[in-house]
C-alpha cells in the first residue's frame, strides 16, 4: 500500500485521540502506550524519514520489533502524515491495513513486519551491514525492543556481534518496564555496554532526555539508549 493520501500534521497532544481510534486490542494497551513517547521523540526530532523521502536510498529506517500492541506506531504515523487518520478505526478489521502486527507491505512508513520477538535487532544488524555495502554510511537504523525481548537468544547474537563489528550506524531503543524474566548484572545498559556499545539509561517519559540520549554521539560504536517507564507489560 502507498501513501496517497495528503494527510495532515499532527503534534504530541492529538496523539490520545489518535490512540482512542483503535480498538479491540485493550490488553496491548500498556504495551503500546510505554512505547509512545520514545516513539513521537524519534519521529519528531530525530529521524531524518518523512512521507516524501520514505523510498529515498539514504533516509533514516526505524525497525518496530516490539511489534505487539502497535497502536502507538500507527498513532504517531498517523500524526507525522504517513497515512490519513481515516484508516485508525478500521485497526484489526479483516480489511484494514492495520494489523495487529504491523506488515511492512501494508503500513505506509513501515520498515519490517513485526511478528515474533526478538527478530527487529538482528534484522537492524543485517540493515547496517546492507547499507554499507551499498556505500550508505549515512543512513542510520533504528529499531525498537521490549526488555523482555533481550531475553531471546537472537538477540544476545546480534548485540554479541554489533560492538566488535563498530557497527555505529545503529541505533537500539529498549522499553524497559520491569517485564523481563531474567535479571541481567548492573541493568540492561551493562549488557550493551560489556558487548562494546555505547549505552544511556533514561526516563522514558522524558522527552528532552529521551532527544539528549537518543543524538547522543558514539563514534566507532552502536548505542543503545534504555528508557525506563513505569508502566508493566
Amino acid at each position: 500500500m502507498t501513501n496517497t493520501t495528503s494527510a495532515p500534521v499532527y503534534g504530541y497532544d492529538d496523539l490520545n485521540r489518535l490512540m482512542s481510534l483503535m480498538t479491540g486490542d485493550e490488553k496491548h494497551g500498556p504495551a503500546a502506550t510505554s512505547t509512545l513517547d520514545a516513539l513521537w521523540v524519534l519521529y519528531d526530532r530525530v529521524l531524518r524519514v518523512t512521507p516524501a523521502t520514505a523510498g529515498s536510498p539514504d533516509r533514516d529506517r526505524f525497525l518496530l520489533s516490539k511489534g505487539h500492541g502497535p497502536m502507538a506506531y500507527y498513532a504517531v504515523l498517523a500524526a507525522r502524515g504517513f497515512f490519513g487518520e481515516e484508516l485508525l478505526p478500521g485497526f484489526g478489521s479483516y480489511d484494514s491495513p492495520l494489523g495487529h502486527h504491523p506488515d511492512r507491505l501494508l503500513v505506509p512508513g513501515a520498515e519490517i513486519g513485526s511478528g515474533s520477538l526478538g527478530h527487529g535487532l538482528p534484522l537492524a544488524v543485517g540493515s547496517v551491514l546492507g547499507l554499507r555495502a551499498q556505500g550508505l554510511t549515512g543512513s542510520r537504523v533504528w529499531v525498537l525492543t521490549g526488555d523482555a525481548e533481550l531475553d531471546e537468544g537472537s538477540n544476545h547474537e546480534a548485540i554479541a556481534y554489533a560492538g566488535p563489528a563498530g557497527l555505529d550506524q545503529l541505533h537500539t531503543v529498549v522499553i524497559d518496564n520491569a517485564s523481563a524474566t531474567y535479571a541481567r548484572p548492573g541493568g540492561i545498559a551493562a549488557r550493551f555496554e560489556a558487548a562494546g556499545w555505547s549505552a544511556l539509561s533514561v526516563d522514558g517519559r522524558d522527552h528532552e532526555a529521551l532527544h539528549t540520549a537518543f543524538t547522543m554521539p558514539h563514534p566507532g560504536r552502536p548505542h543503545a539508549v534504555i528508557a525506563r517507564v513505569a508502566a508493566a507489560h
